[in-house]
């Protein structure tokens, strides 16, 4: 986990809310908001990531595979699951000296055409999942060194049913029974500054009557400094609040595009274009199966267009309709169910 967003945390903590009982999840975790792991019922240990420390690669590197090599020492897990585009040398480094170990790989696919390819190669692995993109059904292929690569469809934290309905959701949250809401979610700004975005788009909702709630990241360090009248809320996991809101607005991250078809919310979608992968062509696949708008919103023309684009769709549908059941949204289980797989084989060798 690369530190910088809460995606590969939910990936994880979707597949070990889903491992049977006696199974015993321990995270080793680069993302700060530690917290959230433990009050999921989790033990956690935390290491600060690359994007922030000040340390070279070959230093940091090695401090990891220390820190991760003493967890592993201590844990002597059966498998261990890495989730991101890049495992890391200090990671590969303390698997290989505490060995033998099931290895898996949650690597989230859509990558832009022109991203680097990572030099670590996948038969160094037992399993690589691949988390699918709406409308991915699951699907196996076989792995040069012997292992296999599963795509399944779209992991999520909660299931639909977990999701709170609407007037549970404005009471949890303490928002008033009537009136309309609409949900930012911009992600942290770690990556990118979203303060230009944000409160352009601010005032141009709050002009059409919405009252504007602000979601801040768990490890966000640099939110914008919120207009007055603009509520603030913190909760994870954020999805299961999303029903509460009349419209929302956030990045095309992997989590975010998967909660909102799963919630059926009326969205528009700004995708980072800074990122490496394709947050764009992912906005526009859930553009085909619920109500929502794509627009970087970069300027004053494109925020007004979309925030009017969308308005003119939620006329048109109604609210909070959850999604499609023909669209398997089950990837989070069947990831467990992999993972267990090779947990099982590791334990009878």
């Amino acid at each position: 986990m690369n530190g910088s967003g809460l995606g590969h945390l939910n990936r994880c903590l979707a597949y070990a809310r889903r491992l049977p009982g006696k199974v015993r999840p321990c995270f080793f975790s680069l993302a700060s908001a530690i917290e959230v792991i433990e009050k999921m019922g989790f033990e956690a240990d935390y290491f600060v990531s690359h994007y922030w420390s000040g340390s070279p690669s070959f230093s940091w590197n090695s401090e990891l595979a220390l820190r991760f090599g003493l967890m592993l020492e201590r844990v002597r897990p059966a498998v261990v699951v890495f989730d991101g585009t890049w495992p890391f040398q200090g990671f590969m480094a303390a698997c290989a000296a505490c060995g033998p170990l099931g290895m898996v790989w949650s690597n989230r696919g859509l990558l832009k055409a022109d991203t680097a390819p990572v030099p670590v190669d996948e038969s160094a692995f037992d399993l690589v999942i691949q988390p699918g993109e709406l409308g991915a059904s699951k699907c196996e292929s076989k792995l040069s060194g012997g292992g296999r690569r599963v795509v399944v469809p779209p992991v999520c934290l909660l299931e639909g049913g977990e999701l709170m309905p609407r007037a549970a959701a404005r009471e949890a949250l303490g928002l008033a029974a009537e009136g309309r809401y609409v949900l930012f979610s911009l992600g942290s700004g770690n990556l990118k500054d979203v303060t230009s975005i944000g409160l352009g788009l601010i005032r141009i909702f709050e002009a059409k009557g919405f009252q504007v709630v602000w979601a801040r990241a768990p490890i966000s360090v640099r939110d914008i400094e919120l207009p007055f009248g603009v509520k603030p809320v913190s909760a994870y996991p954020l999805a299961r609040h999303l029903r509460a809101f009349d419209a929302f607005v956030g990045a095309a991250g992997y989590n975010t595009c998967c909660e909102v078809v799963l919630a059926g919310i009326p969205a528009l979608l700004v995708p980072n274009e800074e990122l490496v992968d394709d947050q764009m062509r992912r906005a526009l696949l859930v553009a085909d199966i619920v109500p929502a708008v794509v627009s970087v919103c970069e300027t004053d023309r494109q925020r007004e267009a979309a925030v009017q684009k969308l308005l003119e769709m939620m006329t048109k549908g109604g609210i909070n309709e959850p999604y499609l059941p023909s669209i398997p949204m089950n990837g989070a289980s069947l990831g467990a169910e992999e993972i267990m797989t090779v947990a099982m084989a590791r334990g009878r060798r």
